[in-house]
């Protein structure tokens, strides 16, 4: 026995070796398993282990698992042996229905490293069900006089099984009338017909019952049974016929329920009940019997449930015709249907691309399918979109469009596009399906910033505060986002004596623009300079308007009188001879004022007077004249003080002191002043000296004032004409004209007081 052990031994090491050396050299690769149906769960199919050449250790450390397609796992691993065992029991039938070969694939899933192993299981079928009939129980009507070889149709019975467990024959006991035969049909169910071998004679034998039996092939084989009873008619020698053998019938398949869709007809030449005809359907499917419902009077055939061509588009219906006497005739109804243009289109939107840049040229903006379940012209579509839109569609492949962009795109004009999609079949009548897309266009930097005016003028007082807003510029971008967010800047002027940067400042947010110190208009009349309107699109666009900034004058200067000086050491006296007429001239008050315009308009009065009357200032020109006849009880001496004023507001004025010496006559060598007595000639005549001195130095004072006013009016020929003069609108005010009371002139009376840059006289 120890000898036999050992021996036994070997032989399976041995043979455990050869599975190792074989299960090495066949690797990992998918072999196929099969179990049968209905074994219990637990049920050894393999050892996967062994099959996967791996050990059980080895297994585990992989964390081998198993993998099946859906929810319902069939499979488990045993990580103790490494046996594939079942996990439940499994009937073929519910997983595989009629199908004859069922397999369920499940993979091994191994880590470490990873491997994915797909095997697939085979299951076997079992002769577990048995042919079972519909009716157990038929009934038949033969007449006496049906010849041998009459063929009577019988009930068939169904399998479950397949293959060879399927339905393979029918038979019935042995008697010498009968026997069976098989027909198969087209889809594959076989059906029995009982065959009539001899003539029967119901006065011998009325009727008959036999057991029909249905044998699968399985080992052992099932088998089921039903009860035929055979009735033997007296003679009915003639059975039901039809008109037609096949009747064939085309019906829309948008017939409303209960139409007549056809009327089957058979003729019985027998009389009594043995011509009385029922019609009824034959092998009829639940789907018919569903569908359709047979008149047996009148074998008109209703529909009782809407019909689709895309479901069914075609019956086959039998239809038995029996007569009262049991026989019966068979008749064919083929009803093809006919499609009617019931479904829409379809538009399936794969994807959508919104928003696109305004300057995108042929840019795919969506991609969608198109389907009609019907057939025919009724399945045929066309696609269109509105006109005048920069998008065209295009077809691609198998029912697929792109809508593509085409020419130009402006968001400043239109920024949103509201797109229908029309798909229209050809049926009759046309069916269509709209579908909106909402496209919407980006922008781009493509508009630069428009001033609201070409050229601004803004009007400045002189000696303004600084820091004064002084107005404002405004563009605006017809953009949006960041490109239409707009940054103004004073642009580098042209002049190089014009210091920009001192003068005026610019708010770079809303173009505000202030003055950085008091302007003179003295000194700048008015001065231009560019400002620029810059975006923030990339890259960045600008634009630039004229900016003209003009100083207005203000009453800031009094008059300066130009003579007489009154900066003298000595004041200057005026002759006048005692023999002058009335309006002799005697002096004139030369004035002139840093102001310009109504500013600088100056008016002359008499302030003051030594003998008031005797003198008169003509308040346009600053004439002094006489106003009366001199007479000797006149002084000899007059002091006038003269007002110059300017028309401003409020006015400013200066005045100027005239000594006036009435003499006798020109011609004298030496006049003495009346008050100036002998023993004061001495002075008088160092006085003498003094004046010539002073003239002298006044003179060369008032070339040095001229000079001076020549250098101002020259600066002030780049901001006013030449040769332009300030005109006075309307009357000179009153208080403008001599306050004597003597004077010559009017209040009506007017001059022109013009300062010529040019050759102008005044």
């Amino acid at each position: 026995m120890e000898a036999r052990g050992e021996s036994f031994l070997r032989q399976r090491q041995v043979l455990l070796f050869f599975v190792y050396v074989g299960g090495f050299l066949a690797g990992f690769e998918s072999r196929p398993y099969s179990v049968a149906e209905e074994k219990e769960r637990g049920f050894l199919i393999a050892n996967l282990a062994k099959d996967l050449g791996l050990t059980v250790e080895e297994l585990v450390a992989r964390g081998a698992q198993i993998v099946s397609k859906g929810n319902k796992q069939h499979f488990q691993l045993s990580h103790h042996t490494g046996d594939l065992l079942l996990k439940e029991k499994m009937d073929r039938e519910e997983l595989c229905g009629p199908t004859e070969s069922c397999i369920l694939h499940f993979q091994v899933l191994l880590q470490n490293p990873f491997q994915l192993i797909t095997q697939e299981i085979q299951i076997i079928d079992v002769n577990d069900h048995a042919p079972v009939f519909f009716e157990n129980e038929m009934e038949l009507k033969i007449p006496e006089n049906s010849p041998p070889g009459t063929v009577i149709p019988l009930e068939y019975a169904e399998d479950l099984d397949v293959g060879k467990n399927s339905l393979r024959n029918y038979t019935i006991a042995p008697n010498s009338y009968f026997h069976v035969l098989m027909r198969s049909r087209k889809d594959g169910r076989k059906y029995p017909e009982l065959v009539l071998d001899r003539a029967l004679d119901r006065e011998e034998l009325p009727e008959f019952s036999l057991t029909l039996m249905a044998l699968d092939g399985g080992s052992p084989p099932r088998s089921g049974t039903a009860q035929i009873h055979i009735l033997v008619l007296d003679i009915n020698d003639n059975a039901p016929e039809f008109a037609q053998s096949l009747y064939e019938v085309q019906i829309l398949e948008n017939i409303p329920i209960n139409s007549v869709i056809v009327t089957v007809s058979a003729s019985d030449l027998d009389t009594g009940s043995f011509g009385a005809i029922s019609y009824s359907f034959f092998h009829a499917s639940e789907e018919i019997l569903k569908t359709f419902q047979l008149n047996p009077i009148t074998g008109d055939m209703q529909l009782v449930k809407y019909l689709n061509f895309e479901a069914i588009n075609n019956y086959e219906v039998d239809i038995e015709a029996k007569d009262g006497g049991g026989l019966s005739g068979k008749s064919t109804v083929i009803i093809q249907v006919v499609d009617v243009n019931d479904n829409p289109p379809e538009l399936t939107l794969s994807s959508v691309n919104s928003p696109i840049p305004e300057n995108s040229v042929e840019t795919v903006v969506a991609i969608f399918s198109v389907s009609d379940l019907d057939s025919g012209d009724n399945g045929r579509v066309m696609c269109s979109i509105q006109n005048n839109l920069p998008f065209v569609l295009k077809p691609s492949l198998e029912n697929f469009y792109t809508l593509v962009s085409e020419g130009t795109l402006d968001r400043e004009s239109r920024a949103e596009y509201n797109i229908t999609i029309t798909v229209t079949d050809m049926g009759t009548p046309r069916l269509k399906t709209e579908h909106s897309i909402i496209i919407l266009i980006s922008d781009v930097n493509d508009n630069t910033p428009a001033f609201s005016q070409t050229s601004y003028t803004l009007l400045v007082h002189e000696n303004n505060q600084p820091a004064l807003h002084i107005g404002s510029v405004s563009a605006t971008d017809r953009d949006s986002g960041t490109n239409a967010q707009i940054t103004y800047s004073l642009l580098p002027t042209q002049d190089p004596h014009l210091p920009l940067a001192s003068l005026v400042s610019i708010n770079a947010d809303n173009g505000q623009l202030f003055a950085l110190r008091a302007l003179d208009f003295e000194a700048l009349q008015a001065f231009e300079f560019h400002v620029g309107a810059t975006d923030q699109g990339s890259p960045a666009l600008s634009s630039q308007a004229l900016v003209r900034v003009v100083v207005l004058d203000d009453n800031d200067n009094s008059p300066f009188v130009l003579y007489p000086l009154q900066n003298a050491s000595a004041p200057c006296t005026e002759l006048v001879p005692r023999a002058a007429e009335q309006g002799y001239l005697v002096t004139k008050v030369v004035a002139v004022d840093g102001d310009s315009g109504q500013n600088a308009w100056l008016s002359y009065q008499l302030l003051k007077a030594t003998e008031p009357g005797l003198f008169g200032v003509w308040a346009h020109n600053g004439e002094v004249r006489t106003a009366r006849l001199l007479s000797e009880r006149d002084a000899a001496r007059h002091r006038l003080v003269v007002l110059v004023k300017d028309n401003g507001e409020p006015p400013l004025s200066a005045s100027v002191t005239l000594h006036v010496l009435l003499v006798d006559g020109f011609s004298q060598p030496y006049l003495p002043l009346p008050e100036v007595a002998p023993e004061r000639a001495q002075e008088d005549l160092l006085t003498v000296y003094l004046v010539i001195a002073l003239a002298s130095v006044s003179s060369l004072f008032l070339f040095s004032v001229l000079v001076f006013v020549a250098v101002r009016l020259c600066r002030r020929r780049r901001a006013v004409p030449l040769g332009v003069c300030s005109m006075p609108e309307g009357h000179f005010p009153g208080h403008l004209v001599d306050v004597s009371g003597t004077g010559t002139l009017s209040q009506s009376y007017q001059y022109e007081v013009c300062l010529m840059g040019g050759s102008g006289t005044s």
